[in-house]
Formats: C-alpha cells, sequence, structure tokens
C-alpha cells in the first residue's frame, strides 16, 4: 500500500529528548517517522538542563533513583538502553564531557553540543521534525482505516490539514517550566483515551519560605554551604497505596535564595516533601557540635562563638545564625544547656515552609500517566493500540543528576523499537 503525503508509520508528538530518542530508534528500523512540535526550536529543556551544560546521564543508574506509584515499572527500559549506551553516542560523536560529582555527566561544552547530536542522529534515521505545529486533536481511525490507527488535525502558519499515522507516540513532557513550553497536552490526551492520570506537583523544585524566616535568609541569598536534609512525613499521612510515608535525607549543597532555598540537596528533597511535613536541615553534618563546642570551652575559652562556628561554615552564615539565633558571648561564657541548645539549632533547623516555587522553576513533574496503562516493555497504551506515552509525562521522575533525561533516552528507545 503507498503511502500519501499525510500518511506516516509514526508521528511523534513532542520533539524534547524521549521524543528524538524515540524517533532515532524508529527512523534506524526504515519507519517513516514524522515529528511535531508547537515550539520554535526543538530540544529547549535540553538546551537549559544542567546549567547551560547539560547533565545527560549519570553512571550510577538504578530503579532505586526513580519515583513512581510502580516502582518496578521504569527497570525494564532502564534495563534495554542503558547510561552505557548513551555514552557510546556522545563518543561516537567525539563530544567531550566530565563527571561533576556522583557520577553525573556532563557536556565540556553547551547543551547545544547534545542536541545538535540528537538533530544529527534524527536526521541520519530519515525522521522529520515539523516545528511551529499545534495539534487541534486527535482521533482513532476505524478499522477499516487500517492499517492507520490515528488522525491528527494540526495546524501550521495558519493552515490546517489532517495527518494520519500507524503508531502514535506521545512525548509532551510534564508541566515544568512552562515558559519552554511545558504543558498538560499529554495528560488530556491519555485521558481522551480512557488512561487513569495520577495527581502532579512539581519535583525538584526550591523551597519559600514563611516571611519570618526569610530575615535570616534574604541577606544570605547566593551562599551556598553543605547541609543534610531530611523529609519526616506528618503524622498519619499515606502514600497512594495506603501506607504510611516514608522519611527521606538527602546531603548536598545548600543554596540560600530572596525566596527561601534552593541547591541540589533541595531539589533532591522536594520531590518527597508535602505539604504538613518536617524539614530538618543539618548544617555542620558529620561533626558532633555540642561536644566540640564543650572541647572549645576548655582549651580556647576566649574565642568567640561566631569564630568557632566560622570554622565550619562561610562567615557570612556563622555570624548571621549568631546575630538571629543566639548571642555572639565567649566560650567560657557558654552552660552546658546553651550549648546544647546552640547544638540542637544548628544540627535541627526546621524551616517553616510555605510550599515551592512550582511549576516555574520545577525541573520534572511528578505523577502523571499511570504506569499500569502502559506495557514496561513498550510504553504501548492497553486500552489504545498504537499509542504509546514515553518521557516525564509518564508517572516516572528521576532524582537530581542526569536520571530524568536518562529515563527520557531509555523509554524513547524502547518504544521506538516497536512502533
Amino acid at each position: 500500500m503507498q503511502q500519501q503525503q499525510n500518511q506516516h508509520d509514526v508521528i511523534i508528538i513532542g520533539a524534547g529528548a524521549a521524543g528524538l530518542m524515540c524517533a532515532i530508534s524508529a527512523g534506524q528500523r526504515q519507519r517513516n517517522v514524522l515529528i511535531l512540535d508547537h515550539a520554535r526550536k526543538a530540544g529547549n529543556k535540553i538546551m537549559v538542563s544542567g546549567g547551560g551544560r547539560c547533565n545527560f546521564t549519570n553512571y550510577y543508574v538504578e530503579p532505586n533513583r526513580y519515583l513512581s506509584r510502580n516502582p518496578h515499572f521504569c527497570k525494564s527500559a532502564l534495563s534495554r538502553y542503558t547510561q552505557w549506551d548513551f555514552i557510546a553516542l556522545v563518543d561516537k560523536h567525539g563530544l567531550p564531557y566530565h563527571e561533576k560529582e556522583e557520577g553525573q555527566l556532563f557536556s565540556d561544552n553547551k547543551s547545544k553540543a547534545i542536541l545538535d547530536m540528537m538533530l544529527q542522529e534524527v536526521s541520519d534515521a530519515g525522521a522529520r521534525i515539523r516545528l511551529k505545529t499545534e495539534v487541534l486533536g486527535i482521533e482513532q481511525l476505524p478499522e477499516d482505516a487500517a492499517p492507520y490507527r490515528y488522525q491528527l488535525t494540526v495546524e501550521q502558519n495558519g493552515l490546517k490539514e489532517t495527518l494520519q499515522c500507524q503508531s502514535l507516540v506521545i512525548a509532551t513532557g510534564g508541566l515544568s517550566m512552562p515558559t519552554m513550553g511545558a504543558s498538560g497536552f499529554g495528560y488530556q490526551i491519555a485521558e481522551q483515551f480512557g488512561l487513569a492520570v495520577l495527581p502532579r506537583s512539581a519535583a525538584l523544585v526550591p523551597f519559600t519560605l514563611q516571611p519570618e524566616e526569610k530575615t535570616l535568609t534574604e541577606p544570605l541569598s547566593g551562599l551556598s554551604t553543605p547541609a543534610t536534609l531530611t523529609c519526616t512525613p506528618a503524622k498519619g499521612s499515606k502514600n497512594d497505596k495506603g501506607k504510611p510515608r516514608e522519611g527521606m535525607s538527602f546531603t548536598g549543597s545548600l543554596l540560600f535564595t530572596h525566596r527561601g532555598l534552593s541547591g541540589p540537596a533541595v531539589l533532591q528533597i522536594s520531590s518527597y516533601w508535602q505539604s504538613g511535613d518536617t524539614l530538618e536541615i543539618d548544617l555542620i553534618p558529620g561533626l558532633d557540635l555540642d561536644e566540640h563546642l564543650k572541647e572549645l570551652r576548655q582549651i580556647r575559652p576566649k574565642v568567640e562563638l561566631k569564630t568557632v562556628l566560622g570554622e565550619h561554615l562561610p562567615a557570612r552564615l556563622a555570624k548571621a545564625l549568631c546575630e538571629h539565633w543566639f548571642d555572639n558571648t565567649t566560650m567560657s561564657e557558654l552552660s552546658n544547656a546553651k550549648i546544647e541548645e546552640i547544638a540542637d539549632k544548628v544540627h535541627r533547623w526546621q524551616p517553616k515552609i510555605s510550599g515551592t516555587e512550582g511549576y516555574r522553576t520545577a525541573e520534572v513533574t511528578l505523577g502523571g500517566i499511570d504506569t499500569d496503562e502502559l506495557s514496561s516493555k513498550t510504553m504501548e497504551a492497553k486500552k489504545a493500540p498504537g499509542l504509546y506515552f514515553i518521557g516525564e509525562v509518564v508517572d516516572v521522575s528521576g532524582h537530581l543528576g542526569g536520571f530524568n533525561f536518562q529515563w527520557a533516552w531509555s523509554s524513547g528507545w524502547v518504544a521506538g523499537e516497536v512502533v
């Protein structure tokens, strides 16, 4: 059967990381692939990721680095297109990269190098990309239209047309970073075809603080320090399976901002924090401050508390803590009770969180299309043959550090192998 110009084997909606990888995988199988995106450019989130350097994967990709109602769902895709496969692709193109910390791999060049690599692979695979194209509607075709299953009504430059495809892949991402073109389109399509969509929330996102806390944090904006953050669920709170929620802890950089708290450790813990939970921050992890101060009281009695804290914290932070929390006295003037109070505050600071900065600055969306609705091997919707969902739109969210890109590459690749 000869294909018409508006007929394609595969149409992918979304020219982000997952969509591009799916097009490469499918195109290499000689499938006729068309990618549609409403943005002016492909791969907007790739461009801004990793501070413009693109943290494209991680050496230590494991299923326990992902949040999902079904923690096993991600295993199949991650094991079939691994971090080593993507690293091999980067090596094939001769792109230099480096490990920043904890296995995080960044491009030595700007993020554009990774995006250009993906676009070159898409081109080499024979897939085409149409940008500035709005999808106005999607409908399932009757059986007599076989092998074409879906018809799309699209608009580009004011002109409407219909497109047909055998396989339709939704790679539209989540709600994070709306300025990059994020929308709820993928969730709407899932609901149109009867798929369950789980509640969504912003994740890998900074915290905002209540006004009384900002008197401490605002003057420290831009300052970072190592810290351990622990989230303790509110008493009696349960997960979506009705079981008690578990606490979580991360150690990393804490960044003070005008609005509250950010930095890697904050972004990580934000994926687990819910309103009503307790956030506890240890500002000097690895040191028993109680014991340390009592020891210094004996051997350095005239030294000021601000000086002692400044030996373990940035000077500006030590000064601010003494101004807001403690009197800046000498060691000899501190009673045991006062030392214990100081140590408790420094090791167990519980800032009053008002919320998060939301999708505006979130790096990923928590929740999404229920994985029970999809095949973990192919990403195909069980209720709608020929319809696939990949990447962030699915209820799989990674930790900070390249894990979300790897999910995009892996889920895109396995779908591309079967569409």
